[in-house]
């Protein structure tokens, strides 16, 4: 018999239960088995590995007065884990990307409270991948759209104000409108290999009046006296990891940021994920003086953090998107994702591509209003994407 006094979604977790399927929320990653964790990760998106989001908590960079707690939803079936969603309890609008400081301020004019709220993101990392990890072989709009449901019921009970999917997938961002969310369209500048042989061969896909500045820049750097050294996995040495930290430090004092990170972070990431960097060096003589901090899995490479101790002449092109480029020709990447904004990137071959974000809001006055704002920005993203990309300097976009 049915029990009249459970609610419709406590009724559909116990079917769930009746089918071998368990639901839970833990706090830390390392409550989590690592191995099986891992083995649902899906095979483009570094950031959800076990190790980098230990490597987040472990040094302090998420959890309590960081502005990022920490939250996993774990599916399982069998002792088994076959779906995950890493989410974050957010009490300001830091290190995200996709700026709703707007909707906060409407929020506060309304006497309503904004934060709390739930992000399902990676912090401080503007890159493009799935956000609702379902294991190969067992129905991911089922399974997906249970979960979701479940951070709904799970929001509604800690009294969130909305939730947000960052830099999400097609398929993720289609699921979660048939759920009422609502669709931003925002976009980058991501660099795509067109089965190019050499560097060479993509300057050949570029306007020439852009062809010749990139060679006069490299041709400059080099003039300077500058070597440049690609450096991954195994070949990375503590030395290198201290000379990225010297130079993310002196990035943010440059520009006036706030250091999301700390110096335990790349040493955990240096000790357990060294085999998805990438880092790009720059050494004049016999000292190190900048470079850039990337990652890599499979097709997709990501840049990460970039900083220099002294100011040198075209040297942030080159450590950050020339090297790149090539590493990605020669080990056949297919997409290079360079991070967010700058127009600096279109002019190097980068084009504008959109990207989404999804969101949910509890109170219905705002989320109409905010969905009234999504449609016009939508267009008008869809304008600027398309006038982008019809000046790139790409020859390929105006075939």
């Amino acid at each position: 018999m049915q029990d009249i006094n459970k609610s419709y979604f406590d009724r559909i977790v116990d079917q769930y239960a009746n089918e071998g399927f368990k639901i839970s929320t833990y706090d830390s990653i390392c409550h989590i088995d690592k191995a099986k964790y891992n083995s649902i990760v899906d095979d483009e998106n570094p950031f959800l590995e076990y190790e980098f989001l230990e490597a987040l908590e472990k040094s302090g960079c998420v959890g309590v007065n960081t502005g990022w707690v920490p939250k996993y939803l774990i599916l399982s079936a069998r002792e088994r884990i076959i779906g995950a969603i890493t989410f974050y309890l957010k009490y300001d609008s830091y290190g995200e990307f996709i700026f709703d400081w707007e909707w906060a301020q409407a929020y506060q004019n309304a006497g309503l409270s904004y934060y709390p709220k739930i992000v399902v993101a990676i912090p401080f990392t503007p890159a493009n991948g799935v956000r609702i990890l379902i294991e190969p072989g067992y129905a991911f709009d089922k399974l997906a759209k249970f979960m979701v449901k479940f951070l709904i019921e799970f929001s509604r009970e800690k009294q969130i104000s909305s939730i947000h999917f960052l830099y999400l997938t097609e398929r993720e961002r289609n699921l979660l409108e048939t759920l009422g969310f609502l669709t931003r369209k925002t976009h980058q500048y991501h660099w795509n290999n067109k089965h190019y042989k050499c560097f060479d061969d993509f300057l050949d896909d570029l306007r020439s009046n852009r062809k010749k500045q990139i060679r006069k820049e490299r041709r400059l750097l080099l003039d300077q006296g500058i070597d440049i050294t690609i450096i991954e996995k195994d070949e990375i040495k503590p030395e290198h990891i201290d000379a990225m930290w010297e130079f993310y430090l002196n990035t943010m004092d440059r520009k006036w940021g706030r250091p999301y990170l700390n110096r335990r972070f790349f040493e955990l990431i240096y000790e357990n994920f060294r085999h998805r960097l990438v880092i790009v060096m720059a050494r004049d003589k016999s000292k190190w003086v900048g470079g850039s901090f990337n990652i890599v899995k499979n097709n997709r490479l990501f840049g990460r953090y970039w900083g220099t101790i002294k100011e040198y002449k075209n040297l942030h092109f080159e450590c950050c998107y020339y090297r790149l480029i090539e590493y990605a020709i020669s080990n056949k990447i297919d997409v290079f994702e360079a991070g967010a904004q700058g127009e600096h990137k279109f002019l190097r071959g980068f084009g504008a591509v959109p990207t989404y974000s999804s969101h949910s809001f509890f109170h219905q006055g705002a989320h109409k209003a905010i969905e009234k704002f999504l449609i016009e920005e939508r267009s008008h993203t869809t304008r600027l994407i398309d006038d982008f990309n019809r000046i790139s300097p790409l020859k390929h976009l105006h075939r």
